[in-house]
């Protein structure tokens, strides 16, 4: 079906959608709704139903949920429909994927197409991405296209992070928990004026532990991997010495010891992908890689000025960023001995030094009512990072990796009527890169790849009536040309992807129902890459080679929903379909170079197969999440209560070719809360459990050496104590 097609079908299923919910008999009132949601996926502030965009927002009790058992932003995995993310690297450099497009490149200087922004600052390096995440007040996440107001590498989408701010009144909020394994976290920020009027603070902390767990059977050391100490801490000063200019303050840093990821050998069977005897949670068998140990220290920095001219908003943000480390780890996942056959030893470490990365904004943006509002600006972008990998059996090489981009955009919104609305934005970049050799066992001259690219989007919002709106949306959007060196480490030569470019189109429906007590929000959309960038992992060399395919197709749909059924218990649920695939009928890469995978596709050449029709690696074909609360009130003023979350992960092939080895199917995890609440949310005790059922979800592999994978967290059982002021 061409993609025209599609948006036809796909818009009028959405036509559909949309007339059975205006035409719905309305239920009784209820005593309570659903509450506002405002979010800034347009740089401002705006409803979330008014946005033409398909966003999804976690916060409140149940980002304090997912977080309590001092998990990292991967445990955002999955948590919202189209949203899933995964990592090699253990707590450093996550991988991010919406709507099936992201990079299953692990080296520390990759792109991806999914941008992390925090507090307004765009973090492009993956161990940026990392940053920890503490005394949020949301997080969004923006599906499709963001090339726009947010510029290059957004092809798959954006997610966005926002901590509390400082304000003029005193505010505080803080939760500790401890739970299996002595894990410990402390999460809060408490801030208000310093000088009424003119100057407000607010200072937060994170401090996040858990105690090394897994055994190494082949050393016989008890309890030398898995642990993690995490601390991060941010202050913020807002100045306002005039009613026209204000000024916010960032400076934050973060420092991280711990474990990196636990490869396991052999723990899948030749033509099978469950986990086989050889795997044992608490126990692996590495004759290298040290205990796997992590370490990473950073700190970062911006200020935001604001301008108000009369009229229209000057802004500036100015951001810097830098960190330093390391990860080592035994890769092969065992020793000669086992489990299962192991041919050779790998013995790993990676790591940047020096990263620095500075960014400019600047935009003008309207803030007067009237049928029109637009926003212009320019942005730019450096980065400069050495990296640096030591095989183990050859000296460690060290290159150096430099991105320097500039943009120019614009958007604007028209109010046609009372009920359409019709927005527009162009956005001009240039992006250049630079790879240059410092010590490598075969030296090579310096590569650089560079491109000048439009990007566009345009959408129409109309509104059907006062609870139900239509939307529809096209965009392109474009990620930079890429430069992959790390096997260059390995005796190999760098490896270049040209930029790739996406059409997307989107179609959607925004209503709140039955005197507001339910919110539903779906869309359909559907999208083709030109170019993908795709990194082919593994092999007998276990390589890391950037390639672009011809094209890539996909469609697919998000659900979300909130049902305050009544005063009591509120639900939420939300489901996506994601049908990626790749178009290449020419495009062949190497399979397991252990032998011991059983590749279904297509052979090419020995041990080369074709990769066309396949779907994109780790793209999830299908995520349901499910939340419910439900609350008794006890004594005077307070409740007991209980929450539960759970998410179902679909049909997901871990690489580019397919195998029956390396994918997954129906992993799932869940989490409970009980306790007792002051219902005006002073504080809360309760007892928790983070993946309650348990679950051995298979989350990656390793092809060239021999079947191993690697898993998600164990159970963690706790009990946290929340406090707000006021």
């Amino acid at each position: 079906m061409t993609n025209a097609r599609r948006a036809l079908v796909l818009s009028c299923g959405v036509a559909a959608l949309t007339a059975a919910l205006a035409t719905a008999a309305p239920a009784a009132a209820q005593e309570t709704t659903v509450g506002e949601v405002i979010i800034t996926a347009q740089k401002r502030s705006e409803n979330l139903q008014d946005v033409p965009l398909s966003v999804a927002t976690m916060d409140g009790e149940q980002l304090q949920a997912v977080f309590a058992a001092g998990d990292d932003i991967l445990a955002l995995a999955a948590r919202v429909p189209a949203l899933y993310a995964e990592s090699s690297n253990g707590r450093i450099a996550p991988r991010f994927y919406i709507r099936g497009l992201g990079n299953t490149d692990f080296d520390v200087a990759a792109s991806q197409p999914v941008t992390v922004i925090q507090d307004e600052v765009v973090l492009e390096n993956v161990v940026l991405k990392s940053t920890p995440l503490f005394d949020l007040d949301r997080v969004e996440v923006l599906r499709g296209p963001q090339g726009t107001l947010f510029g290059r590498n957004t092809t798959a989408g954006i997610i966005k992070f926002d901590s509390v701010k400082p304000s003029e009144d005193l505010r505080g909020r803080a939760t500790a928990t401890w739970g299996s394994y002595n894990t410990m976290t402390f999460d809060g920020g408490i801030g208000g004026a310093l000088v009424p009027g003119k100057l407000a603070a607010r200072a937060s902390v994170l401090i996040q532990h858990r105690d090394d767990w897994i055994s190494n059977g082949f050393t016989g050391q008890d309890d030398v991997m898995g642990g993690f100490d995490e601390t991060a801490a941010r202050l913020q000063l807002l100045f306002t010495p005039t009613e026209q200019l204000s000024a916010l303050f960032n400076i934050h840093t973060r420092s991280l010891d711990g474990t990196s990821a636990i490869f396991r050998a052999n723990i899948l069977t030749t033509g099978s992908n469950s986990l086989n005897a050889n795997y044992d949670r608490d126990t692996v068998y590495f004759d290298g890689g040290g205990n796997n140990p992590q370490a990473y220290d950073g700190w970062g920095s911006s200020l935001r000025v604001d301008y108000d001219l009369g009229g229209a908003t000057l802004t500036s943000i100015t951001a810097w960023e830098t960190t330093n480390g390391s990860s080592r780890g035994d890769i092969d996942g065992g020793n000669p001995g086992g489990p299962g056959f192991i041919p050779f030893p790998s013995d790993t470490t990676d790591g940047i030094r020096d990263l620095d990365q500075f960014t400019q904004e600047v935009r003008l943006a309207s803030d007067t009512d009237g049928p029109m509002t637009w926003q212009v600006g320019g942005y730019y972008f450096h980065s400069e990072l050495e990296v640096f990998t030591d095989p183990g059996f050859v000296a460690p090489t060290t290159l150096i990796h430099e991105n320097t981009s500039w943009a120019v955009f614009g958007q604007a919104t028209w109010d046609l009527t009372e009920t359409l609305r019709l927005t527009g934005g162009l956005r001009w970049t240039s992006d250049d890169k630079d790879l240059t050799d410092v010590a490598s066992p075969i030296p090579f001259a310096p590569v650089n790849v560079s491109d000048e690219q439009v990007s566009w989007d345009a959408s129409l919002f109309y509104s059907v009536s006062d609870d139900v709106s239509l939307y529809g949306r096209v965009a392109r959007g474009f990620r930079g040309p890429s430069i992959q060196g790390r096997d260059v480490a390995f005796f190999g030569a760098p490896s270049v992807a040209q930029s790739e470019t996406i059409l997307s189109w989107e179609a959607g429906v925004k209503s709140e129902l039955f005197e507001r007590s339910v919110r539903l929000n779906a869309a359909v959309f559907t999208y083709e890459i030109s170019d993908p960038q795709f990194s082919a992992i593994g092999g007998v060399g276990n390589n890391t080679i950037l390639l672009n395919a011809d094209s890539g197709n996909a469609w697919g749909f998000e659900i979300d929903g909130e049902w305050v059924v009544t005063e009591n218990l509120t639900l939420t649920a939300g489901y996506s379909y994601s049908n990626t695939e790749i178009d290449d009928p020419n495009l062949t890469v190497a399979v397991c170079g252990s032998g011991q995978c059983t590749a279904t596709d297509p052979v090419a050449a020995p041990g080369r197969v074709f990769v066309d029709g396949n779907p994109f690696p780790n793209a999830p074909e299908s995520i349901f999440d499910f939340t419910a609360r439900f609350n008794v009130p006890f004594g005077d003023g307070g409740e007991l209560f209980a929450f539960t979350d759970w998410n179902v992960q679909g049909e997901t092939n871990l690489f580019l070719y397919e195998s029956r080895e390396f994918n997954s199917d129906g992993n799932f995890e869940g989490g409970l809360k009980l306790g007792y609440a002051r219902q005006d949310g002073s504080w809360e005790l309760a007892v928790f459990a983070r993946n309650l059922t348990d679950e051995d979800n298979l989350k990656g592999g390793i092809d060239f050496n021999n079947n191993t994978g690697f898993v998600n967290e164990p159970r963690v059982v706790g009990v946290s104590l929340s406090a707000r002021l006021p």
